[in-house]
């Protein structure tokens, strides 16, 4: 059986489209996080398939074991998934079972007492100030194509100077920071939620260069960074770019797009910046997810006071 088809019976079939579809427009999940449990749930179907001995049905799932859910995740670890794959994964399981719990379907308790994997704790890493101004400075990108590199410089700049997303920034339209006036941008964030941010003049310039440059025409209603061929600008290519810079100025690995949001985070808190205020510039839901940045920050003093303390 191909990939892309669904193992499942046409009742099956038909109530998962139905919850994929109220995901998106009800509970206005992200494109992105749609098609993650779209995917972790094709991929349950297809181990009860084998398991099962055929495509399930509703009934099939009606009162699903914690042992049937176990059995799925210890397969997706043997494939290499990690703890963070594994419990996105049965966090949309768990979504779709409770869907059709609420409409007398099955009974979701099964996967509700399965405990999530454990997830590793681990700090975001943030690039040093320094560092972060070389990777967004425009002559230092690497690009030939004197378009393209204003294109990417000026990409970088908004992750740092305004802490958004790589699918945040790659969403802005041609109405976005238009002008140089538009000193703070309105971005919809994951959720579909919205917040506003304030525009850096180094950022607004950055734009006001590409802009300059680029050699399509860019409309209100299109999207503001272009591919080479002049259609929308995939976040891999971004990612490639980083992936040059690192190798030319020496970063770790761990310094990607992202990196750069978390730079920006990370070097408010520094110099100053209260949490509620970081929280609501990177548009976290929870203050608790905006927390971790205070481990950063203790981290990198506690680095800095032993390797500067005579005693340490």
């Amino acid at each position: 059986m191909q990939e892309f088809l669904i193992p499942a019976r046409p009742d099956l079939q038909a109530a998962r489209e139905t919850w994929l579809k109220a995901l998106a427009h009800e509970r206005r999940l992200s494109p992105e996080t749609v098609e993650a449990y779209e995917r972790d749930t094709r991929q349950f179907l297809h181990f009860l398939t084998g398991h099962r001995g055929g495509p399930p049905g509703i009934s099939d799932i009606a009162d699903l074991r914690p042992a049937d859910l176990r059995g799925f995740l210890a397969k997706r670890r043997n494939e290499g998934a990690g703890a963070r794959t594994l419990g996105r994964g049965l966090a949309g399981i768990r979504s779709l079972l409770r869907f059709l719990e609420k409409r007398g379907m099955v009974n979701a308790a099964g996967a509700a007492a399965l405990r999530a994997p454990r997830q590793p704790k681990s700090l975001p890493k943030p690039l040093t100030a320094s560092d972060a101004r070389q990777v967004v400075a425009m002559e230092g990108q690497l690009a030939e194509e004197p378009w393209i590199a204003a294109r990417n410089a000026a990409v970088l700049t908004l992750l740092y100077g305004s802490g958004l997303r790589i699918s945040e920034a790659l969403g802005l339209t041609g109405a976005d920071l238009a002008s140089d006036a538009d000193t703070v941008l309105r971005v919809t964030g994951k959720g579909g939620k919205t917040r506003l941010v304030p525009v850096l003049p180094v950022a607004r310039k950055a734009v006001a260069e590409y802009r300059r440059l680029c050699p399509f025409h860019i409309g209100p209603e299109a999207l503001l960074f272009r591919g080479a061929r002049g259609g929308p600008l995939n976040p891999a290519i971004m990612q490639r770019e980083m992936a040059r810079l690192r190798s030319a100025l020496n970063l770790p690995h761990t310094a990607t797009p992202h990196a750069l949001r978390h730079s920006f985070a990370t070097h408010l808190l520094g110099r100053g910046g209260d949490l509620r205020t970081i929280q609501e510039l990177l548009g976290h839901a929870s203050l608790s997810t905006t927390q971790v940045y205070t481990g950063v920050d203790t981290a990198r003093l506690l680095d800095i006071y032993e390797k500067a303390h005579p005693r340490a």
